[in-house]
């Protein structure tokens, strides 16, 4: 492949793949609505899934400070959303898990995007379906790869 050929399609990469997570994030947030924001409910999902977790973790699963983090836990806990609880042997570990209320909101919001990825979806056939999953899946092995790695040059 020629020089000019791989430009056009870095491009064309970097410009599709801005707009779609551009625009994928602002169809999510009007699903979610304005009690959270995107940041949040991926929060709440991420509980959600391991039931219980820690600040700490959850930095390194969404690869930032733990400032960050700090910041959305604290409105999560504010909103009633979250619950704290210490570790009972080490007083320094807090874990978090979702209230009743979190799992209420977490449960009608996803709903909500659920049923706006299922009308997405529904534009394709099971078998576009099936082929950009393999290959988004392998895009994100070599971008997993190329960060553990530091391949970058």
């Amino acid at each position: 492949m020629s020089k000019t050929n791989i430009k056009e399609l870095v491009d064309l990469y970097l410009q599709v793949s801005f707009s779609v997570n551009t625009i994928a994030d602002s169809l999510i947030k009007e699903q979610i609505g304005s009690d959270l924001t995107n940041d949040q409910h991926y929060t709440l999902r991420y509980i959600n899934k391991v039931g219980s977790c820690t600040s700490t973790e959850l930095a390194d699963v969404f690869e930032v400070k733990k400032s960050a983090i700090t910041a959305i836990i604290n409105r999560l806990y504010e909103k009633g959303l979250i619950e704290r609880t210490r570790d009972e042997n080490d007083r320094r570990l807090v874990y978090l898990t979702l209230s009743d209320k979190g799992n209420e909101l977490f449960s009608k919001t996803e709903e909500r995007v659920h049923k706006l990825v299922e009308t997405i979806i529904g534009e394709f056939s099971e078998a576009e379906i099936v082929q950009f999953l393999k290959t988004y899946g392998k895009l994100n092995d070599i971008l997993l790869n190329n960060k553990n790695n530091k391949v970058v040059e």
